[in-house]
C-alpha cells in the first residue's frame, strides 16, 4: 500500500493541471475580446499550443470549455474555430438578454443602497465624459462594469449566471454596435434613464429602460448589416421605443 503521503503529491500534480487549462482558457477569452482571433477563424492547435509555451493536452482542455460556452466549435477532421454569431442567433439572444437583464435592473432598484448608488454614478459619469469624447474601448469598458454592478446589486446566484453565459458568447460582436452613427450617444442616454430609475427606486422603469437599452443594441447590430448589404434574412425586430417609469 501507497503510504497516504507519497499520494499527496500526484493529487497537487492534479490541481496544477487543471489550473493549466483554466488559465489557458483565460487567455484564448482574452484573445477572442480583442479579435486577435477573429470570428470564423480557424485554430492552428500546434502554432497556438508553442506560442503559450505549453503542451497540446491543456489546450485542447481549454478549447473544450470555450465550445462548452458556445465561443468556438470543435468540428471533426477540420479542427476548432472561433464561433460567428449568425442573424439568427443574435435575433434569439438579444430578446433573451432583455429579459434576463431587466429583471436584474428591477431587482437592483429594490436593493441597491445608497453606496451603490454612488459608486454607479461614478461609473455613469465616466461613460458620459467617453461616449462625448466618442472613445469606443473606454466606452465599452465602462459599460461593461456598469452591467456587471448592476447584475451584481441583483443578488440573484441563477440570473447572474444565466446572464454571464450569454454574456460571454455576445462578446463575439464586441464593440460592433458603438460603430453605427450617433449610437455610442443612445446607448449612454439609455444607461442614464436606467440609472435614474435606480436612482428613484422605480424596479418596473429600471426594467423597462435596461430591456429597451438591449434591444436597440440588437437594432444597432441590424443597421450596420444592412448598411453593409451583409444582412440575411431575419425575423422582423420588435419595436422599440424610450419606456418611461410609468410603464
Amino acid at each position: 500500500m501507497v503510504p497516504a503521503t507519497e499520494s499527496q503529491p500526484g493529487v497537487a500534480m492534479r490541481i496544477v493541471q487543471q489550473a493549466l487549462y483554466l488559465e489557458v482558457a483565460d487567455r484564448l477569452r482574452a484573445m477572442i475580446d480583442a479579435h486577435t482571433l477573429t470570428p470564423g477563424a480557424w485554430i492552428d492547435e500546434s502554432a497556438m499550443a508553442e506560442s503559450l509555451g505549453i503542451s497540446r493536452t491543456p489546450l485542447r482542455e481549454a478549447l473544450k470549455v470555450l465550445a462548452a460556452e458556445g465561443l468556438v466549435r470543435l468540428e471533426p477532421r477540420r479542427g476548432c474555430f472561433v464561433n460567428k454569431l449568425s442573424e439568427q442567433d443574435l435575433d434569439e439572444i438579444f430578446p433573451l438578454m432583455a429579459l434576463l437583464e431587466g429583471r436584474c435592473a428591477y431587482e437592483a432598484a429594490r436593493n441597491a443602497t445608497r453606496a451603490d448608488l454612488d459608486a454607479l454614478d461614478g461609473l455613469h459619469a465616466d461613460l458620459a465624459r467617453y461616449a462625448q469624447a466618442g472613445d469606443i474601448d473606454a466606452y465599452y469598458e465602462t459599460n461593461a462594469q456598469i452591467h456587471e454592478a448592476i447584475q451584481r446589486l441583483a443578488g440573484n446566484r441563477w440570473l447572474s449566471g444565466l446572464i454571464s453565459d450569454l454574456r460571454k458568447v455576445l462578446r463575439l460582436s464586441r464593440h460592433k454596435s458603438l460603430k453605427l452613427p450617433g449610437r455610442i450617444h443612445e446607448s449612454c442616454a439609455e444607461h442614464l434613464s436606467v440609472f435614474a430609475a435606480l436612482k428613484a427606486r422605480d424596479p418596473e422603469g429600471a426594467e423597462a429602460m435596461m430591456k429597451t437599452h438591449l434591444l436597440r443594441q440588437r437594432a444597432a447590430l441590424q443597421a450596420l448589416d444592412n448598411a453593409a448589404g451583409t444582412a440575411q434574412p431575419t425575423r422582423a425586430p420588435p419595436a422599440l421605443r424610450v419606456a418611461s417609469g410609468d410603464d
